[in-house]
């Protein structure tokens, strides 16, 4: 991974970082390998039909999907990378957590999960074919399966590089390992496997990050030792979130307010978590319709108070090396977790973090690998290649496609070794695939007169003025943008506002869908999948999305205050 900066150069951790690993530390990760594959082996006597390997059954409680639901975005791309962002930028990196996703996932939970789940969807693509028609849905499943491995050859990468340089193993043994491991795991259990996998992975990547957090906050003298110490080094805008993002103003990020708020509040934000199958497929294996609200919703909550776990190592490292990350540092801002684990922690604490750094990879390979073979067997093969065959043909199909998925991958991983800047580009590759999809979902969820050819259009024109935005426009120097996130936010909106203006003209020329095709896919149509079991809405707090939803909103917002000023 690498400082997201626009021309930087290619990245390695520093070689100094090499960890004092010992017999302790490669026991713990052996018995966390022989867990992964024990709950694979378990998940594997559940697997009766397609249903139970692609979506679990829809038989999973909302606590386990929730968790599922947050361990699948928290790869260690995200870890090793806002940390990164937090050593560079400060305490700008709340913004990915509390605007970039708190309210996008209570938007999930609340208005997009009854028309997913009560439609009865195995896909995000699968819900563009009820909506509009079979070219937006080829579209859009083509589009996603190639984001998914692109991304979780990403995740294998970053692996890598980081694994040579704490453990020494060479890259290519790192990537075939890891990849070994996702592959038997989900082959044996399908999505089961993957999400109880996910939440072991939590709990472990929790047990790496928190001890980091304290000790690194002793070593600082606390948290006012840590904003003294920046401060005198950096300024006083680098403690506060909204400091120098005014219009006009400079700021290290390249970013003022409206496009924090629109590009990456709005655009990105609402692209990522409500259209990313890797993210929606968890709530989708949720037992009933409560459950799969609440899981989203349930989520929130870690994610408000996650964003500490991931920025606050980055700012110590800053404040214990001055220019940390910069070349008279001779650290990169990616080095900063890897630098504390290797000048705070013992032996067996040390092992639990190695772990935890893995567990990260992996939960976020497994998230894109399954729902790329969700996509796939369902989606392409199943729907347009061979059709009507018995269900046991495509749950075997599922998981030799699973097989080639991981294989691409590894060759995905490779080929990302090619770019300087694998943090932007994996927000590069949102803005392109993510946003595009989301305005067809949003117009058409909420405007009756979306035609069913102006889902195709609109997510092609939206796809394709992103691409242009980011290597034209940007990288040809049209527009003077400073960085390459400011340059994603651009990109983000762009795409998003050719998206509905498209949508919008092709709408007016062509013919609507007829009324009773719409039903409970439109908002203000009969909402579908509504009806529960018995004892299912109780009144328990914990039950309610709305309050569930609101109250997640709230405890953001008021994380919010204290870096505010």
């Amino acid at each position: 991974m690498q400082n997201p900066t626009k021309g930087a150069e290619t990245v390695y951790l520093a070689a100094e970082l090499r960890l004092p690993t010992n017999w302790l530390d490669y026991t713990i990760l052996g018995i966390y390998f022989v867990v992964v594959l024990g709950i694979g082996f378990a998940a594997r006597r559940s697997v009766k039909t397609s249903l139970d390997f692609f979506l679990s059954g829809r038989s999973l409680p909302a606590w386990i999907t929730g968790l599922a639901f947050i361990s699948a975005n928290l790869a260690a791309t995200e870890i090793l990378g806002m940390a990164a962002n937090s050593a560079q930028y400060g305490a700008y990196t709340v913004h990915w957590y509390w605007i970039g996703a708190i309210p996008a996932m209570v938007f999930l939970g609340l208005v997009m999960m009854p028309f997913y789940y009560g439609s009865k969807v195995r896909s995000v693509p699968e819900m563009l074919l009820l909506r509009f028609d079979k070219w937006a849905h080829l579209l859009s499943s083509a589009l996603f399966a190639f984001a998914a491995i692109l991304i979780a050859g990403v995740n294998l990468y970053a692996l890598a590089i980081v694994v040579e340089a704490l453990l020494g193993w060479p890259q290519w043994v790192a990537i075939v390992v890891a990849g070994a491991f996702v592959l038997a795991y989900i082959t044996l259990g399908g999505l089961s496997s993957a999400i109880y996998n996910e939440v072991l992975q939590f709990f472990v990547i929790l047990a790496a990050l928190i001890p980091l957090v304290v000790l690194g906050l002793k070593k600082v003298g606390g948290w006012g030792g840590l904003t003294d110490k920046l401060t005198a080094e950096h300024g006083a805008n680098f403690t506060t979130a909204w400091g120098g993002t005014g219009i006009g103003s400079a700021n290290p990020l390249g970013a003022n307010w409206l496009t924090i708020v629109l590009g990456l509040g709005f655009v990105l934000s609402f692209g990522y978590w409500t259209t990313n199958f890797a993210e929606v497929q968890r709530a989708l294996s949720a037992k009933n319709l409560s459950a799969a609200q609440r899981t989203p919703l349930i989520a929130a909550y870690p994610k408000v108070f996650i964003v500490f776990l991931v920025m606050i190592p980055g700012l110590v490292a800053a404040a214990l090396i001055p220019g940390f990350g910069t070349a008279d540092s001779g650290y990169q801002y990616n080095d900063a977790i890897p630098y504390l684990m290797e000048q705070l922690l013992p032996n067996g604490v040390l092992g639990i973090a190695v772990t935890g750094l893995l567990a990260a990879f992996m939960a976020g390979m497994a998230a894109n690998v399954s729902s790329f073979n969700t996509v796939f067997t369902n989606d392409i093969w199943g729907r347009y290649v061979v059709r009507g065959r018995e269900d046991g043909y495509y749950v075997r199909f599922g998981r030799l496609i699973t097989v080639i998925g991981v294989c691409a991958s590894v060759g995905t991983a490779f080929l990302a070794s090619s770019f300087s800047n694998i943090m932007s580009y994996l927000q590069t590759l949102f803005s392109f695939f993510n946003v595009p999809m989301f305005v067809v979902f949003i117009v058409g969820m909420f405007w009756k007169r979306a035609s069913a050819k102006s889902g195709f259009w609109g997510l092609l024109a939206g796809t394709v003025a992103a691409m242009v935005n980011y290597f034209w426009i940007y990288k040809q120097g049209i527009i003077d943008i400073p960085s390459d996130q400011g340059a994603n936010f651009v990109s983000a909106i762009v795409g998003f506002v050719a998206g509905a203006v498209v949508m919008i003209a092709v709408s007016l020329f062509t013919a609507p869908k007829p009324a009773e095709e719409l039903q409970g896919l439109v908002y203000g149509t009969t909402s579908p999948g509504m009806s529960e079991p018995p004892g299912v809405g109780d009144d328990a707090w914990y039950r309610r999305p709305a309050l569930l939803g609101w109250g997640a909103v709230v405890l953001a917002a008021a994380c919010y205050i204290p870096f505010s000023f």
